[in-house]
């Protein structure tokens, strides 16, 4: 399957970037191997990542889940981790959030946050892997601004894991 190269800014420009909850848990928590490389590429080009207090509030209840068993302490240090590296965005306003409802509308309304958030802060990816999310990909006007794909098919369309750099160790990036 070819797949056609992503409109990203020059390597000087750091990308704006939101990550949905299920891939911060990827990188932070699960340490997925398979994306440790674009972690590091995301660092290699200064990515801003982008956040807001609602977004923080979702991370923080997924991060307790009894499933996950993460200690509290764990649980504390990924969220401080991901908050000091992140750009977090004022609560929207009401003219935002006016203007958000012209946005498409996820099917899944807990989803649309991020999908607000990568329109206000003009987020050049989206990274996720929730179907509902990935099929809001297409729609106007937010397939103008926002690439929304999953983390692994980020990596195919930058070449391969061979084209990342590779982490120096995994405590360096989390």
């Amino acid at each position: 399957m070819h797949l056609n190269p992503l409109p990203l800014p020059a390597a000087s420009v750091p990308l704006r970037v939101v990550l949905d909850t299920n891939v911060i848990m990827a990188f932070w928590h699960f340490c997925d191997p398979k994306l440790l490389s674009l972690l590091a590429w995301l660092e290699s080009r200064q990515a801003v990542l982008l956040t807001r207090q609602s977004c923080l509030d979702e991370l923080q209840r997924v991060l307790a889940y009894v499933q996950f068993r993460i200690e509290p302490d764990q649980q504390a240090r990924i969220l401080t981790d991901y908050r000091a590296r992140s750009e977090c965005l004022a609560d929207a306003s009401e003219a935002q959030m006016e203007a958000a409802l012209a946005l498409p509308q996820c099917r899944d309304r807990d989803d649309q946050k991020f999908i607000q958030l990568a329109w206000e802060g003009q987020a050049h990816l989206l990274l996720t892997r929730d179907k509902l999310l990935l099929g809001m990909a297409r729609r106007a006007p937010l397939r103008d601004q926002t690439n929304i794909l999953t983390p692994e098919r980020l990596i195919k369309q930058l070449g391969g894991e061979g084209a990342l750099p590779a982490p120096t160790s995994v405590d360096a990036l989390i």
